[in-house]
């Protein structure tokens, strides 16, 4: 969005956990202005966005010209083993086999999205994008399909990102840039709630909450929901849930869908996908060989499930 009064004063709403006063020091504003523009008592002239504006961008502002941004989509539960790898990796590729441009984010130290495209030791990682400033890594892996890769190091990240005032921000941050040079950004993010998984939240547009059909696997989305509510309670509030997805599903067992009905009647108002992701041994064995479904097996019914999950997301 173009830099106006406006705009600005529409960003701060958004992001009310910003100082003012540090923003106003920062940008060289006089004490109080920014406070009277959010009560309507005074606009910002060209001389106030001139200074505010390289400000604002260091804190996750957008501003772009007449390029599309990204829809950012978060891919999240709090447990591992539930396929948001898999997921994050095969709807990227997917997205890009319809001639999207998109780029896949590895916010897990565990790495296994890097691994999965064979990457296993990146000598430039998202790492150094968040904590010390350096640009993004992007690496090409396929016809408009990157991956912004991470490793272990990237653990080290949890306690740093705590010290610093923009902690939480950083990722919407670093992705400001790349905004609109692609047409959807994937986000795989760590098996906990911590500030990495937040950081994704806080910079997404949307996300995919994705729940393997088992008990264990079901406990604990009232705490992701409570999670996706905080934030949307002035770090992000166009956050929305793009949708449900089941994965690992097994359709000959009673339990999968007994489970599934029950999430679904838990959570009425929530969308849930239509397609459901099968159990499928082709899914595990391309991760094992560090490629897609689509290039290891493309009949095979993961590589149908997921492209149908891609058609849905478009909505083509």
């Amino acid at each position: 969005m173009k830099l106006s009064n406006d705009t600005v004063s529409e960003f701060l709403k958004e992001n009310s956990a910003l100082s003012l006063s540090a923003l106003e020091k920062e940008a060289n504003l006089s004490t109080g202005l920014l406070s009277k523009v959010l009560k309507g008592e005074r606009a910002l002239n060209d001389s106030h966005l001139d200074k505010i504006g390289p400000v604002l961008l260091k804190y996750g502002y957008r501003e772009t010209a007449d390029g599309q941004e990204a829809k950012v989509i978060a891919m999240v539960n709090h447990k591992g083993g539930v396929g948001k790898t898999t997921t994050t990796a095969n709807l990227g590729k997917a997205l890009s086999m319809l001639g999207k441009r998109v780029l896949m984010v590895d916010m897990d130290p565990q790495g296994n999205l890097s691994q999965c495209f064979g990457i296993d030791e990146p000598t430039v990682q998202l790492y150094d994008a968040l904590v010390n400033g350096d640009e993004l890594p992007l690496e090409e892996i396929g016809d408009g399909l990157y991956i912004s890769p991470s490793d272990v190091d990237l653990s080290l990240a949890d306690v740093e990102l705590h010290q610093r005032p923009d902690g939480y921000l950083r990722l919407r941050k670093v992705l400001e840039k790349h905004i609109t040079n692609f047409d959807y950004i994937l986000l795989d993010c760590p098996p906990s709630l911590g500030i990495l998984t937040s950081n994704a939240l806080i910079a997404s547009d949307s996300f995919v909450l994705i729940i393997q059909p088992e008990t264990l696997a079901i406990k604990g989305l009232n705490t992701i929901l409570k999670t996706v509510d905080q934030i949307k309670d002035g770090l992000n509030e166009k956050l929305d849930l793009e949708g449900i997805l089941f994965t690992l599903v097994d359709k000959r067992t009673i339990n999968h869908q007994t489970i599934m009905n029950h999430v679904k009647e838990s959570f009425p108002y929530f969308r849930t996908f239509e397609t459901v992701i099968r159990n499928n041994m082709a899914l595990s064995e391309a991760t094992m060989l560090s490629q897609d479904i689509f290039t290891y097996a493309p009949k095979s019914n993961g590589a149908v499930d997921y492209m149908a999950v891609c058609n849905e997301l478009t909505h083509e």
